[in-house]
Order: structure tokens, then sequence, then C-alpha cells
């Protein structure tokens, strides 16, 4: 289970990661409403690092912001593998970000389908041209399931930089 001095701890390492590397982020969130943006700028000296983030809960938000293509979301739904992937590449393109993730997941306590069931949670780490994303089922309430997503988040980002396979 993710704290917040593991998530703070994360977003530190990240920071750092992004520095010394000299990388731009992005986010683009949903189900987390921007706690990914958030964890990143509770750094001091964030903004070396993080100039835009987007909370696009809304599809149509996803649409007009990201470029998420309203086929996607018809033929797969918001909490899909394809619209992850169209979120990130579109923030991404979007800000100018070298490396950005994306969130889209049903935290609960409704809204869960047999196929998707409350918990389900697909992440995107990538950039304005590539992308690799993964399906998590989280176990907890509503602020466990978020909390939880933002620590896999920061997680992929840091994995990332430190292997260099973003770009």
């Amino acid at each position: 289970m993710a704290t917040a001095s593991g998530i703070q701890e994360l977003a530190s390492r990240l920071c750092r990661l992004c520095q010394q590397q000299r990388v731009v982020l992005t986010t683009a969130e949903s189900c987390t409403g921007g706690g990914v943006a958030r964890a990143i700028t509770d750094v001091a000296g964030s903004s070396a690092c993080f100039e835009t983030g987007y909370i696009t809960y809304a599809n149509s938000a996803k649409q007009r912001l990201l470029g998420v293509s309203s086929v996607s979301l018809e033929l797969f739904g918001a909490v899909s593998e394809t619209v992850v992937h169209e979120m990130v590449r579109g923030a991404c393109r979007d800000s100018g970000a070298d490396l950005g993730v994306a969130i889209s997941g049903v935290a609960g306590p409704g809204g869960g389908t047999p196929d998707k069931p409350v918990g389900t949670v697909w992440l995107a780490w990538g950039n304005a041209t590539q992308s690799q994303a993964r399906c998590y089922q989280l176990n907890g309430e509503r602020l466990e399931v978020r909390r939880e997503a933002v620590a896999l988040a920061l997680k992929g980002l840091v994995e990332r930089l430190e292997e260099n396979s973003f770009d």
C-alpha cells in the first residue's frame, strides 16, 4: 500500500533524475485528479522538470485537450489501453515534454462493470511518438486506489529514467 511518505520519496527521486538527465515531464490524469502532478510539484525545484499537467476527467476533455479519438472512446472506453496511449502521446505532443504518464481508471465506489471492476486502472508512460501501457487491478476504497495509482505512475516514470527506456 502506498503511503504519503513513499509517494513523496518517489517524487523527489523522479525530480532528481529529471534534473540530472534534463528531462521535462507531463501528466495526463483522469481518475487521480491531478494527484501525480501534485506529488511532483510538492518537490521544491520541480519547476525545472515539470511545466504542464492535464486533468482530463471527462471524455470531452480527453478529446479536446489530448486528441483522444472519439472512436477509441466508443470502442474501448476511457479506461483502456488504447485511450491511455493516446492520452500520454497527446500530452507530450501538446506540452513538448520529453516524458509523460497517463492514467485512467475506475476508483469507485461506483462505476465498475464486470469487464472493468472498481480498482481497474490503466497507465501509460511514454512520449509523443511511443508509449508502454499496463493495467492494474488495485484494491481498497476510492482514496486508496487513487493513492496507489499515483505511486505506480511515479514508480513507472522513475524506472523509465533509470533504464533510459523512454526515447
